[in-house]
Order: C-alpha cells, then structure tokens, then sequence
C-alpha cells in the first residue's frame, strides 16, 4: 500500500510532495490525517522505495512593497593642519617662574646646610628663589589658558589674503596664555550680551568660548567659528544679537549663529573679502 504527504503554503500553491510505500511509515505518521491510501495504485517492492521532491517556486505578489537601500554619501574629511608652531605666548611663565623657583630655593636650602655643594652660593640662590616662586605662583594662579584652534588646510590658504585684521588678532588672542583675565573675549562678550544691564544676562550665565575653528564655507569665504559653551542660555539668546556680533568684530565681516551639541553655539565670522 502506498502513502502520500502533502504540504501545501497558504493560497494552495504544493511545497512538498512525498511518496513511500505505507508499511515503511513509523506508527506515529500513518494514523496522521494527513495521509490517506491510495488504492488504485499497485502495490511495489519494499526495496524498490522511491522518494519524489517537487519543489515549486511561488511568484512574489505584485502588491507587496519593495525595500531602497539608500546609500549615504560621506563628504571627504578635509586634511587638519597641525599646531606646530612654536611661540612664546603658547608657553606657561607661571610654571616657568614656579619651577625656576622652587629649584633655586631647593638648591639654596641644600647648599646652605651643606647637603649640597656651592655653600657660597646658597644666599644669591635663596635671594632670587623665594620671589620667583612667589611671582610663579601668582601667575600661574591669573593664567587663561588658551583655547583649541583646529585649522583645515584650505582654510590656512585663505588666511593671509582673506581673513580681516581683527580675525587674525581674535585668533592669536585665545590661542596664547593670558592672564589677569576671567575668560577669553571676555570684553567683547561683556558689550554684546550687556553683563547685569536692562536687556542683558546675568554675568554667571555668560558663555565660555572652548574652541575655534577655521574653515572655509560653501561659496569659498574664509571662516572663523567661535564655539561657546552656555548652559543657562537658548539659542534665541545669541540670533537676537547677531547684529552685534557683526558690528564688534567687524568692519568686513557677517555673523552667523548655530546650535552645536548639548550646550553649545557656533558663532561663525565669515569674511566678506572675495579670494
């Protein structure tokens, strides 16, 4: 006696088909209700099992929505240029005079209780030790330290025969140590933002500039971007003072503000000279 099993997909379309004699089924499947005999075909050997499988592909429905693979295109990183300039605005005379100091104190105490050689030298070494120190600590107690700049190539192209002078003197102002000094630009933002006046901020909630940034923008104008830090204020706060930000640091230049991440705002002075 013969078996067949069938397996059918939704809409009635045959997946599977099997064929094998009746008797070589486990228990299990021949009281399945899937099967039924067939007894209009003949009865064939055992050894003679035969095995059909009838795959058949099924058309995909017109209806059914396609998947777009939208690719991404990612604009060329443009090459930074490195800060290897070396200048002495860039370096610290706060730890200068506090190490100096302290060296020639350490050396004068040690010559002085004879731990040290130069025992006639310890009084000169004592003498200018202990202000240089005190002068070191000073400073290093008023210094501002300078802010990152990240300077593309293009944009140090365009520097030179683009840039206006107060650009040029706004990036070498932050760039360097300054001292005696809150915060960087801290003048310009007292006047723009009106520090404890009608119509202005309170000084607590003045924004903090923690990095520039030279590029070059979509028309080929040079760029410089002052990035702020303002944790108290909107970015309304900054469009309504674009102008002022325009008449500060100009002649020849347009102010635009951006929102950064978090907390941050873009300021970008862009320059009106046509390379």
């Amino acid at each position: 006696m013969k078996s067949g099993v069938a397996l059918a997909l939704a809409g009635g379309t045959t997946l599977l088909t099997l064929e094998s004699p009746l008797h070589s089924l486990p228990p299990c499947i021949k009281s399945n209700t899937l099967i039924s005999t067939q007894s209009s075909i003949p009865s064939i050997s055992p050894k003679s099992h035969r095995l059909r499988l009838i795959l058949v592909a099924r058309a995909l429905d017109s209806t059914q929505p396609t998947t777009t693979t939208t690719t991404t295109t990612t604009p060329t990183n443009k090459d930074v240029v490195p800060d290897n300039e070396f200048s002495l605005a860039k370096v610290s005379f706060g730890v200068i005079g506090l190490g100096l100091g302290i060296s020639l104190l350490s050396y004068g105490f040690g010559a002085y209780f004879n731990i040290l050689p130069g025992s006639e030298w310890s009084a000169i070494m004592l003498t200018y030790g202990f202000p240089l120190a005190i002068i070191g600590m000073a400073l290093k107690y008023a210094e501002l330290k300078p802010v990152p700049c990240i300077t593309y190539s293009d944009a140090e192209k365009l520097r030179e025969k683009c840039a206006t002078p107060i650009l040029k003197q706004v990036r070498n102002d932050v760039t360097r140590y300054r001292y005696g000094d809150e915060q960087h630009l801290d003048e310009a933002l007292k006047r723009i933002f009106q520090y404890g006046l009608g119509g202005g901020i309170p000084r607590r909630n003045a924004p903090i500039l923690q990095m520039i940034r030279e590029e070059v923008t979509e028309d080929g104008r040079y760029s410089l971007v002052l990035v702020f830090e303002a944790k108290a204020l909107e970015l309304s706060e900054f469009e309504k003072r674009q102008a002022k930000f325009t008449s500060f640091f100009g002649p020849g230049i347009t102010a635009e503000i951006g929102q950064g991440a978090n907390t941050l705002f873009e300021v970008r002075l862009i320059s009106n000279t046509i390379p």
